[in-house]
């Protein structure tokens, strides 16, 4: 018989014939009904034998839960990620808001900026068309009937400039009118209508002459200036800046100088009809200015 051979019910019973425990009839018997049980069940009822029931491997109580947990661990690292996707989905989204909310920032920013741009220059067309129908407005009175007498061009001008002796400011004979050219920076302060302390010793001559060489002459006061952008302060716009400045100088000539208010008109120019280069600081200098022009009409 081989060792490793597990004995048979006949071998048993033979082995332990000799036994002290075994030599009683019934106690024999008893084992050997016994140990063929055992022979006949294959001992299925052995927990850590293959081919139990079901023919499943048997695990041990602890094993089961440890397989259920790392199900569970499974399930929420599907979930973990799948929250991670969308939060990197959500994140690219939010981005691709903002940046289009920005854009549309932008957009509203330029809309509001042109928006800006077009009232300053409906006002600036508002000035200069109110101005210009004043002017209108005065040349057509100047050629009415007053007091039963027509009143005639007075066509001597170019006789009476050479009698104005106004030292270093520029007077020019232009057609039919005279034009004495005063530099704006003398008397405003940069960009303002603001009449500098100097002003008044600067017109208060001029005004002299014109009440004395040109005492029914219509003069007409008219505002020029560069193209430099305006930034800030009273006047958005050159239009709007020669327009503070001129009617300055009206309140000045008559208030001060006693110059009569029939005999003066304003003009807004702006930074139309420029006498220099804007490119140049020079050039821009002489195109802010202030010019009174001498005309014929009388009043």
């Amino acid at each position: 018989m081989s060792p490793n051979r597990p004995p048979t019910t006949v071998d048993s019973c033979q082995t332990r014939r000799s036994h002290p425990n075994l030599r009683s009839p019934r106690a024999f018997a008893g084992l050997c009904v016994a140990i063929a049980m055992l022979v006949n069940a294959g001992c299925s009822q052995n927990p850590y034998l293959a081919g139990g029931p079901g023919g499943s491997v048997w695990q041990a109580p602890g094993q089961t839960q440890l397989t259920a947990v790392q199900a569970q661990v499974a399930e929420l690292n599907r979930r973990v990620q799948l929250l991670d996707d969308n939060n990197r989905q959500l994140t690219t989204q939010l981005a691709q808001s903002e940046q289009q909310s920005q854009v549309y920032r932008d957009e509203l920013n330029l809309v509001r900026s042109q928006l800006s741009d077009t009232t300053q220059q409906y006002e600036a067309a508002r000035v200069a068309a109110r101005d210009a129908q004043s002017t209108a407005r005065s040349f057509q009175a100047s050629t009415q009937l007053r007091g039963g007498a027509t009143i005639r061009a007075n066509t001597n001008l170019n006789q009476l400039v050479g009698r104005l002796n106004l030292g270093n400011i520029p007077v020019q004979q232009d057609g039919e009118v005279i034009r004495i050219v005063v530099p704006s920076d003398q008397l405003f302060a940069p960009g303002t209508a603001q009449l500098q302390p100097q002003a008044a010793a600067i017109l208060d001559p001029i005004a002299a002459q014109l009440r004395s060489v040109f005492p029914r002459q219509r003069v007409g006061i008219e505002g020029y200036t560069d193209n430099a952008p305006i930034y800030g302060g009273a006047n958005g716009s050159p239009h709007q800046l020669t327009s503070a400045q001129t009617s300055a100088l009206l309140d000045l000539l008559t208030r001060r100088s006693g110059m009569p208010g029939q005999q003066l008109f304003i003009v807004s120019h702006g930074s139309n009809n420029p006498r220099a280069d804007n490119a140049t600081p020079a050039g821009r200098v002489a195109n802010r200015r202030v010019e009174l022009v001498i005309y014929p009409e009388t009043f």
